[in-house]
């Protein structure tokens, strides 16, 4: 071993004379039988490893795909997001476009009526005995006190308080609301005050005759609002025995607590008649 070592050269030749040999016994078929042996063992250690490697490639691919996969969802899941918030949008457009087509076929319908358009900032709370609203629109507009709210459906109270941009509506359905109603039918007039639950229409003289689905409109009387709006209609008919006058109970055609977008009437200002009051009471003291 030492004299190879001291001699590489010796070494280098026996190799090269063994790995020639070799290969003339392997083209010649000698060493068939012993490369089987040798190779099979290789060739399944080749197979494994070309397993592993492929499934290893697979599973980068897989990986690869599957967060491929991951930021399409998330991609689409962005764009769902955005469609829903332009589909909430154009219904709510869709909704005020049809609001405001019914107003303004309601102004377009009545003559001699001037009218604006506000919009329902504070709603009124169901659980409150007052019943009322605020609207968007004060003093700067035009608003004053005793001006009409109506919608399409009809009457929906009077301005009672209002402020530089802002207006409280006494709703017709408050207990201390009272308006002077007509039935269309008969043209019976009474009283429609506010009650628990909805409206309803008093001092119906006794003869009067009335209806379900009778139409029940402002008259007009005492000036506090025009004549011919819509207050409701006659959903039943009570009579006492022993009273001078009949009821009725009236259903509006408003839904007073879903209410968004009002009309105020804005050439309508209530008479003045504490003037006539007086000298129905002895006037000037005489």
């Amino acid at each position: 071993m030492r004299r190879w070592r001291a001699n590489p050269w010796v070494f280098l030749v026996i190799c090269l004379v063994v790995s020639i040999a070799l290969v003339t016994a392997s083209q010649l078929g000698i060493l068939g039988p012993f490369e089987g042996i040798v190779a099979a063992p290789l060739n399944f250690v080749s197979g494994l490893v070309n397993r592993m490697t492929l499934s290893v490639s697979r599973g980068i691919d897989d990986l690869t795909e599957l967060e491929t996969l991951r930021q399409r969802n998330a991609d689409l899941e962005e764009s769902l997001a955005q469609l829903q918030s332009e589909v909430v949008e154009l219904r709510e457009i869709q909704s005020d476009y049809n609001r405001l087509a019914e107003l303004l076929d309601y102004t377009t319908s009545v003559q001699n009526q001037e009218s604006l358009a506000a919009d329902v900032i504070l709603q009124a709370d169901v659980n409150s005995l007052l019943r009322t609203i605020v609207i968007n629109k004060g003093a700067r507009d035009g608003i004053a006190v005793g001006m009409p709210v109506v919608t399409r459906q009809g009457l929906i109270g009077r301005i009672t308080d209002v402020t530089a941009d802002s207006a409280r509506v006494l709703l017709i359905t408050d207990p201390s609301s009272a308006v002077s109603g007509r039935l269309q039918s008969s043209r019976a007039e009474g009283s429609v005050v506010g009650r628990a639950g909805g409206l309803t229409m008093i001092f119906i003289p006794l003869g009067a005759a009335i209806e379900q689905g009778d139409l029940v409109l402002t008259s007009g009387l005492g000036g506090n609002l025009p004549p011919d709006i819509v207050i409701g209609v006659v959903t039943s008919v009570q009579k006492f025995e022993f009273e001078l006058y009949q009821q009725a109970q009236i259903q509006s055609l408003a839904d007073f607590n879903t209410l968004e977008i009002v009309l105020v009437i804005t050439n309508f200002q209530p008479a003045d008649l504490s003037a006539f009051e007086t000298d129905a009471n002895g006037g000037n003291g005489q």
